[in-house]
């Protein structure tokens, strides 16, 4: 056997112990792996005897960074029978396969007929029998804990005509049965618990008339990581809105809710949006652990010039701090942040949200409800007349509450707040628009951010590309119409990296870091506000002052390898 030899010329095994592992292998009808294993041949070293040997590549994985929505693209009985099992799809749409042993022709045959009837193209990696079998173990965990589950509630659920017809009965009576049963619970502890596990930020719940589809959506992308048989569909939604507090009966228009559970010894909280859709209500759970804590302004991805900036606006005695970005940007992390820099001891900080997402200590955070009329406006009204210090609205939605902010500004407060615009420029238009004069926008807003949410490397991963050709171009283009003292000062190094896959990291990255423009009030601005305050005269002179865009923070994030060059072209 080459692979044999290969690690004999390799001096991992002695030339004479060749014969007596040949016969071995053959006898037993075992895999090579495993014979190699046993005589302390460690699985990297048999996985590079395997790569030359066949010349394909082989890859070890990090089982807990495999998306289980991935498995779908191999039945389980034929992963289990060939011993391949799905990795990932590439960026070109190809599926990556693992196999075990590449000379099975069976195997490639049957990988060629689920390929054509996924129309999907593959690509074969080698991988350790080991991985293998961790990898196998997916099958059997989301999964297997929820079919369990299911047949519990009834193996034959999505095709008995009788209970599906007992589901359009009474609804009232239907909400009273489902939410007891012992399966249903189980199906939802089962997916909260995979979907915190794996880190992700948001669980999409949808019917979508043949199945319902369960997705995770982890460093931004959405995974399809589960499907039921459309009869639970009730069943879960009806559990989800016990545990949230919502009704059950109200299934014609949105509600919203939160509950918390203890996952493995820790609490983790759930936000729950239910929003009626054509087939059933869809419902949405952003996942909030509290317990991993506020980061501080440091870990949010603000560079050296941009840290020393919103420190700056947060030891101002007064005025308004205002976050721009769409929603699931980060800003209320940023915003978290900001009051966890706070003397909350010395100071009296208060909040108004919606919802609150994280509780920080000797701040007094308040929940607005607009079903009651307890909206921004009227709890910023309220809150002046509490004696604060700092106070932090969750938005500024209205022209009310922009008048409102304003107003504690100038009357010696310090405002946090988001609102939304496009970018940093904007968010002075757009106070405008909402009847704020620019008169009291110069001397109040302090500070004006904007942010995004980039897909962060993996440490030690990432594949090498030249700054040269195109890449070059869009750079210098990019850096182009700042001054030129600052782009004197621009290193720009040979090469950025583009997200590749690994071991332990099988997407090639893992976690997102916010990427920011931020624009500092100065004198020059206030008179910009005051004669022209319009987009383009401001953007002209902040650019001409060397404030940074976001899309060329993703750029120096990029030379510093903490994000693939690819993020950058998303902004």
């Amino acid at each position: 056997m080459e692979i044999l030899d290969i690690l004999s010329e390799r001096g991992i095994i002695d030339k004479e112990v060749i014969p007596s592992l040949e016969k071995e292998i053959t006898s037993s009808h075992r895999f090579i792996d495993d014979v190699l294993s046993e005589i302390g041949v460690s699985p990297e070293d048999i996985l590079s005897a395997k790569e030359k040997y066949f010349k394909l590549p082989s890859r070890r994985i990090d089982v807990k960074n495999l998306s289980l929505g991935i498995l779908e693209k191999i039945p389980e009985k034929s992963a289990e029978y060939y011993k391949f099992v799905p990795l990932a799809v590439d960026a070109e749409g190809f599926l990556e396969v693992g196999i075990v042993d590449p000379d099975n022709m069976e195997a490639r045959d049957a990988l060629q007929f689920i390929s054509s009837k996924n129309n999907m193209p593959f690509k074969l990696f080698l991988i350790t029998v080991g991985d293998y079998n961790s990898i196998f173990e997916g099958y059997s965990s989301l999964h297997g804990e929820v079919n369990q589950a299911l047949d519990e509630f009834g193996s034959e659920l999505s095709a008995d005509e009788e209970l599906n017809k007992s589901l359009t009965k009474s609804e009232k009576k239907l909400d009273t049965k489902i939410i007891e049963e012992a399966p249903v619970t189980k199906i939802v502890a089962t997916i909260l618990r995979y979907a915190a596990d794996g880190n992700a930020s948001d669980i999409h719940v949808e019917h979508v008339g043949d199945k319902v589809r369960v997705r995770f959506r982890v460093d931004g992308l959405l995974h399809t990581s589960l499907v039921l048989p459309v009869s639970v569909h009730s069943a879960v939604v009806a559990r989800i809105k016990v545990l949230s507090n919502m009704k059950l009966d109200e299934k014609r228009k949105p509600q919203d809710g939160r509950f918390s559970a203890r996952i493995e010894n820790r609490k983790v909280d759930f936000r729950v949006s239910t929003f009626p859709a054509y087939y059933g209500e869809k419902v949405v759970m952003r996942i909030l652990e509290s317990e991993k804590g506020v980061k501080k302004l440091e870990e949010t991805g603000l560079t050296k010039d941009n840290l020393e900036k919103v420190k700056r606006a947060l030891s101002r005695p007064y005025g308004i701090i205002l976050i721009s970005g769409p929603t699931g940007s980060g800003k209320s992390t940023t915003l978290y942040s900001m009051l966890n820099e706070m003397d909350r001891e010395g100071k009296n900080v208060l909040s108004l949200e919606d919802p609150v997402e994280f509780n920080i200590e000797g701040v007094s955070q308040s929940q607005v409800k607009p079903e009651i009329g307890y909206t921004f406006a009227s709890g910023l009204r309220t809150v002046l007349r509490q004696d604060p210090d700092v106070i932090m609205v969750g938005e500024i939605r209205d022209k009310e509450t922009a008048a409102l902010a304003v107003q504690a500004a100038l009357t010696g407060h310090l405002v946090l707040s988001t609102i939304h615009t496009n970018d940093a420029v904007g968010v002075i238009p757009r106070l405008i628009e909402m009847g704020v004069d620019p008169f009291l926008i110069a001397p109040t807003l302090v500070l004006a951010m904007a942010q995004r949410l980039a897909r962060e490397l993996c440490p030690g991963s990432g594949e090498a590309m030249p700054i040269e050709g195109s890449i070059k171009l869009m750079i210098e283009k990019e850096f182009s119409n700042l001054p030129k003292e600052v782009r004197e000062k621009i290193k720009i190094p040979e090469n950025v990296y583009k997200a590749s896959s690994t071991a332990e990291c099988p997407s090639g990255t893992k976690g997102r870091l916010a990427v920011f423009e931020v624009i500092e009030m100065n004198k020059e601005l206030e008179n910009a506000i005051l004669k022209t305050p319009n987009s383009t005269e401001i953007e002209k002179l902040v650019r001409s002052q060397g404030v940074f865009t976001m899309k060329e923070d993703a750029i120096f994030k990029a030379f510093d390898k903490k994000i693939p060059f690819e993020e950058v072209s998303k902004l």
